[in-house]
């Protein structure tokens, strides 16, 4: 089997776009949460989110391809920038490679309904009572629908427009397993290099759901923060006051290359991938098995495939979500694995920082885990003030912390019972 290497990172997330700006952000304990900017959300009970301000995709494309942007969702836009971060972070010259040696795994989720869009359709398709007519739908609406709406909604066009902007012919999938899509992404990325169906692979996740009826629909389903406090305090894992987690966007794309043809080519290594876990519930559809049966399962797992001691785990960046059922499962889960080596490893969510990105989650905190095995700085909880007496491990509070790390894991789990993680170490 061979060996697998994070040549190059490209992040897009609420605190800083570009890998430099996103990690010296994370470093420094500073938050992307704000007041909710892309639309009017004064009288929604949700007035929060962790946006990303002002990207533009364009300079990431060549003239001839920016005509593709009339097609592309804002998630779209992120995975194709980040994307482009990463190769040329990398320092690949992708036009003197094999194209059919590359290939795209991306983790994504819910494409939002553009109402703006949808709204002379829909208007041009009721009857003289306001009632939407099928029959008026289908002899007015397509007259004015966006001929390439559909296309904005397709999930797997993250990982096609990635692939055609950098002409990454080889392997290409998409995952949608909600929360864990990202860490799934680049553990599957992973195994198709390890087992030699390519060379390179772009891996990671890009998700947006900053949209009125999205955030109904997650405010409706109880897992948002409803916190009255300032917008940087409102995103609180593990901490004994956190009540939901705050809605973020962005994108996290990696670099993965066979080991030795990376060496050969005298590129910067930030981290070598291990190993990969991934498992499943079957317990409830919002509900995490409160024992973290499943949850162990990917970590035990991940550490099986990277041949790794639970012992030599010196960091987990966790998946930390900010609410009160997944954090307190998280810690079990931790405790199930690691045992009484579990009150010493220090563990720590970004998303105090970045919000939750969704199906691009895992993708970022893999980005950040590298950086950490490169670094060796582990990145804080911010607002973690008040102790749970039940989350009662090592969650680096408040301010990052300089630590040498030689092997440390990733771990991300979604609603419906979805659970993954990664190992990664230093090389």
């Amino acid at each position: 089997m061979r060996r697998v290497v994070v040549t190059g990172l490209g992040v897009i997330a609420p605190n800083g776009v570009g890998k430099k700006a996103f990690w010296s952000a994370c470093v420094d304990g500073q938050t992307g949460v704000r007041p909710i900017q892309s639309f009017d959300a004064s009288c929604h009970p949700i007035k929060v989110a962790a946006e990303v301000p002002h990207f533009d995709i364009s300079p990431f494309l060549v003239n001839g391809q920016r005509k593709n942007i009339k097609a592309m969702s804002r998630a779209m836009q992120f995975g194709v920038g980040a994307a482009c971060m990463a190769v040329t972070d990398s320092g690949l010259q992708l036009d003197r490679e094999d194209p059919e040696r590359i290939g795209v795994v991306m983790g994504t989720g819910i494409v939002p309904m553009d109402l703006g869009e949808l709204a002379p359709a829909i208007l041009e398709s009721c009857d003289d009572q306001g009632k939407l007519q099928p029959t008026l739908l289908g002899k007015r609406g397509g007259s004015v629908l966006f001929p390439l709406w559909l296309l904005k909604h397709l999930p797997n066009m993250v990982a096609a427009h990635i692939s055609l902007a950098l002409n990454a012919q080889g392997p290409n999938s998409t995952v949608t397993t909600a929360c864990a899509a990202g860490t799934q992404a680049v553990g599957e990325a992973f195994r198709l290099i390890e087992r030699g169906d390519a060379d390179i692979m772009l891996a990671g996740g890009a998700d947006s759901r900053m949209d009125p009826l999205l955030l109904l629909a997650y405010t409706a389903l109880g897992a948002l923060s409803k916190a009255e406090r300032p917008a940087a305090e409102v995103s609180r894992p593990f901490d004994a006051e956190r009540d939901g987690f705050v809605l973020g966007e962005g994108a996290g794309v990696l670099v993965l290359e066979e080991f030795e043809r990376a060496r050969h080519r005298g590129a910067e290594i930030y981290a070598e991938v291990l190993g990969f876990g991934s498992s499943f519930d079957a317990y409830g559809v919002t509900r995490p098995d409160p024992e973290a049966r499943g949850a162990a399962r990917a970590i035990e797992w991940a550490l099986q495939e990277a041949r790794v001691d639970r012992h030599d785990i010196d960091y987990i960046n966790a998946h930390g979500t900010s609410t009160r059922l997944n954090d307190l499962m998280e810690t079990r889960a931790v405790k199930r694995v690691f045992g009484e080596a579990s009150r010493t490893l220090p563990l720590s969510s970004i998303k105090s920082m970045v919000g939750h990105l969704i199906g691009a989650a895992g993708a970022v905190e893999a980005a950040a885990l590298a950086l950490t095995l490169h670094d060796g700085v582990l990145p804080p909880t911010i607002n973690h003030t008040r102790p749970d007496p039940e989350c009662d491990l090592d969650y680096v509070p408040n301010s990052a912390r300089e630590s040498r790390v030689k092997t440390a894991m990733s771990t991300s789990f979604g609603f419906g019972g979805q659970n993954a993680a990664l190992v990664m170490r230093q090389i």
